[in-house]
């Protein structure tokens, strides 16, 4: 069976990128990583994907101005001329219009940091500590119109620490992404992680 061709999107350093490329090196893995791509040309995300000799191109959103989906559709075109089947989001900072959310339906995954339903949005650590749960994690989701709202493919959490402070909880739920990621990414490849039909709000796991 061919191997899925997948898009990495990043804004930053790109942690959870490095995590899918190396699960990605091996022989059964169902998906190759083709190209990762930025919205920011300091991405140093970019560098390590050229060093894993993978192609990374930077389509930045700044010329753009405030036309998000023409931002998203170089990005599309790009996608489309790599011919990418899967999308996924590794600490891209954009919100994306439900244009290209529609576009790659069923197709693209995020990774959260915090147990969705809980906590979606920015300072998930800060706001899990505040809070005082017990546990708090990683989930990978279904990328929908509203924001961390998709249905979750993989989710795995840490015990939260009398001791912990942002930094120390951050560190070990990256752990948490960095496997998780890569399973999830397995499941859609595999055909095993599909988007249930709109108004089944229930996982896909």
């Amino acid at each position: 069976m061919r191997k899925k061709r997948v898009a990495i999107l990043i804004s930053g350093r790109g942690s959870n990128m490095t995590a899918l490329i190396e699960a990605a090196k091996a022989d059964d893995y169902p998906a190759e990583i083709a190209l990762v791509v930025s919205n920011r040309p300091d991405a140093s995300g970019l560098g390590r994907a050229r060093d894993a000799g993978i192609a990374a191109v930077v389509i930045d959103h700044a010329p753009f101005g405030e036309d998000r989906e023409a931002f998203e559709r170089a990005l599309d075109g790009k996608l489309q001329a790599c011919r990418i089947d899967i999308v996924c989001l590794a600490g891209f900072m954009r919100l994306l219009t439900p244009w290209f959310v529609t576009r790659w339906s069923g197709r693209m995954l995020n990774i959260h940091p915090a147990l969705l339903p809980r906590f979606k949005g920015l300072h998930t650590h800060r706001r899990a500590l505040k809070a005082g749960v017990p546990r708090h994690g990683a989930t990978v989701h279904f990328v929908v119109p509203e924001m961390d709202a998709g249905p979750i493919v993989e989710q795995d959490s840490v015990e939260v620490r009398a001791s912990d402070t942002e930094a120390t909880l951050a560190e070990r739920v990256l752990e948490v992404e960095h496997r998780i990621y890569p399973r999830a990414l397995r499941a859609l490849a595999e055909g095993n992680a599909k988007l249930p039909p709109a108004g089944d709000k229930d996982g896909v796991n």
